[in-house]
């Protein structure tokens, strides 16, 4: 069969329709393309043949291992990376030993085909990692482990199947699948060095014009993990893994353009492969019988048994807290390597006649593996994490788009009250500022999805976009409405000056901060007018008229009440100073007041000149 116009444009249609279908009913994504993709073969219509889907199929994974390796920075190892080491070695050992007995006693493997599914079930990967950080926002030192072991494992996992095969199908011994992984490792350590220090001699020479950047590097990705297995087996894998951890690491070039179109690719080669894959397995009753309850028990061994033995045996005597240790128990989903893996390994022991039975076996239970962890982990990690105390329920941390000076003067005033901040900009030296000011800061941009994996977001709920640009703060609040939820996505009102058909609509806008009015100019020009930053608390004996009295113009930004709980000036809900919150409010200097981020001995609230146009909610 030949590549079909029509195939083509039909995969990638359901793929991405089951992304977006995923994104409204907060699914899985993987669940959804691999439903869509079993439906796809179920109606008949198949794939291209395998010598024509399979190159695609590992060209594509190895992009987007490349891209997974991006998100890796070595900074997040100062505390844990000999945590990451164990779990990569002897947690990775005894995932893969483990599965193996439990494939052999619970859906009759024999020992051999037993060997290569424990192998290829020892890894996870970015596809299905990335998105489940990302949904539950774990504490920043377990959220590094999580994810620097679910990438790394990846390329390691597909070697370990790989050789696996190799004394499967072709009666290697012992000693020379442990020669072929030195190789492995010597030639995609060594290729992936070389291809990270071209880019970055040519991007430093400035020897690539940018609109050409992009296309270079993801031709020289492929270009290298080809000639990589060329010289050895699979281990273009561990060349482009080593190649996009190395550029994510060096600081003599950017990349971060390259970054937002890699997860762009990410999302569509996702899509694709899975739909593909999956339209290919033949699912019969027949063979649903014969997986049977030993299939479910083996699932439920991996989940409930093997994963947390593996991380309790690889952490033993290591500094990790004992909840860290059961979230990271409680986390170990399969995702686009496991399934691409089986797959080529299967189409090739398909061939021999010994094997040819178990071939078909071997896809069916990874996939439903695949299954079964994504929709476990990604229905009971939120809850987990939260009972452990490693993830927060109601987090009321604050995430500023931008560190101006004035930005940096409200984070301060919070941070001062114990909410957790973090401004992100892509302004270096705004960026140093925060910095030296002693604020969180991320170097980005707060539109890049590498916000999201890389920043630390736990204790993170609420998402000021305070920059000067309103595209950009729209961008923002309608990326974090996503991951926040829209009542928590906050920014400045638009300039006045933009025509109508400029203006950004409504529907793309998150919560209007503060007051009708209220843009990042106005308020700049607010502080460079000696405008400060007060916070005063309520009581009985001094009223919000108190307050209003002594400052008629001042702008609420926040309250606290006494729980504690951050309360944000929006357009559209009136105010409630009651006795007991205390309120932070930019206010004109008056004689005997000064700069005061403590709180002051005035029991007060602050006050809009339209008070009935901003409130607290």
């Amino acid at each position: 069969m030949t590549l079909d116009p029509l195939y083509i444009s039909g995969v990638l249609a359901l793929g991405i329709a089951a992304q977006w279908l995923a994104w409204r009913l907060k699914l899985p994504a993987i669940v959804l393309l691999l439903v869509f993709g079993f439906a796809l073969g179920a109606s008949g219509v198949r794939p291209p043949s395998d010598d024509i889907i399979f190159p695609f199929v590992s060209l594509a994974v190895g992009v987007i291992l490349f891209e997974g390796g991006l998100s890796l920075q070595f900074r997040e190892l100062k505390e844990t990376g000999h945590v990451v080491t164990r779990l990569v070695t002897v947690g990775l050992l005894v995932t893969w030993l483990a599965t193996a007995v439990a494939a052999h006693w619970l859906i009759g493997f024999g020992w051999k085909m037993s060997g290569l599914l424990g192998a290829l079930l020892t890894v996870s990967g970015p596809t299905v990692i990335l998105p489940l950080i990302r949904q539950v926002r774990p504490e920043k030192r377990i959220g590094s482990v999580i994810k620097w072991e679910g990438i790394v494992n990846d390329p390691i996992g597909a070697v370990l199947a790989a050789l696996a095969f190799e004394y499967i199908a072709h009666g290697d011994t012992v000693a020379e699948s442990a020669q072929g992984l030195v190789m492995t490792a010597v030639v995609g350590i060594v290729l992936g060095v070389l291809a990270a220090t071209i880019v970055i001699q040519l991007h430093s020479r400035f020897l690539v014009p940018d609109y050409l950047q992009n296309a270079a590097i993801l031709s020289l990705v492929v270009l290298v993990f080809a000639v990589s297995n060329e010289i050895q087996h699979e281990s273009g894998l561990v060349t482009v893994t080593v190649m996009g951890l190395l550029l994510a690491n060096q600081p003599w070039v950017r990349i971060h353009h390259v970054l937002e179109f890699k997860e762009n690719l990410r999302v569509l080669l996702l899509s694709v492969l899975f739909i593909v894959l999956s339209s290919r397995v033949e699912i019969s009753a027949a063979q649903l019988a014969e997986f049977g309850l030993g299939g479910a028990a083996f699932i439920v061994a991996i989940i409930v048994l093997i994963r947390p033995a593996a991380v309790l045996l690889a952490t033993a005597g290591t500094d990790l807290t004992r909840n860290e240790r059961l979230l990271l128990g409680w986390i170990h989903p399969r995702g686009i390597v496991a399934a691409a893996v089986a797959s080529l390994l299967a189409t090739e022991l398909a061939k021999k006649e010994e094997f040819a039975g178990d071939a078909e076996m071997l896809v069916l239970a990874t996939f439903l593996v695949i299954v079964g962890t994504v929709v476990v982990y990604g229905l009971t990690l939120g809850p987990v994490a939260r009972r452990l105390g490693l993830s927060r329920e109601d987090p009321q941390g604050v995430l500023f788009a931008g560190a101006a000076p004035m930005v940096r003067e409200i984070a301060s005033a919070l941070k001062s009250e114990g909410f957790q901040t973090l401004l992100v900009d892509t302004n270096m030296e705004n960026i140093a500022a925060a910095r030296m000011a002693g604020l969180p800061v991320y170097y980005g941009s707060i539109g890049s999805e590498r916000v999201h994996n890389e920043a630390d977001l736990g204790g993170i709920g609420r998402m000021l976009a305070m920059t000067p640009n309103d595209e950009i703060n729209s961008i923002a609040a309608m990326e974090f409405a996503e991951r926040l939820g829209s009542a928590n996505a906050y920014q400045l009102a638009q300039h006045e000056s933009r025509e109508r058909h400029q203006r950004v609509p409504h529907h793309r806008r998150g919560r209007t901060l503060f007051r009708e009015g209220i843009t990042y100019d106005v308020l700049a020009d607010r502080f460079e007018k000696g405008h400060i930053i007060k916070k005063s608390t309520l009581t009985e004996d001094y009223t919000i008229e108190d307050f209003r009295a002594k400052y008629p113009n001042a702008l609420i930004l926040f309250t606290v009440p006494e729980k504690g709980r951050l309360r944000v000036a929006v357009v559209g809900h009136k105010l409630d100073p009651r006795p007991g919150k205390k309120l932070v409010a930019l206010v004109e200097e008056v004689e005997g007041s000064g700069v005061d981020l403590r709180d002051t001995a005035e029991k007060s609230a602050a006050l809009s000149v339209k008070p009935d146009d901003q409130s607290v909610v």
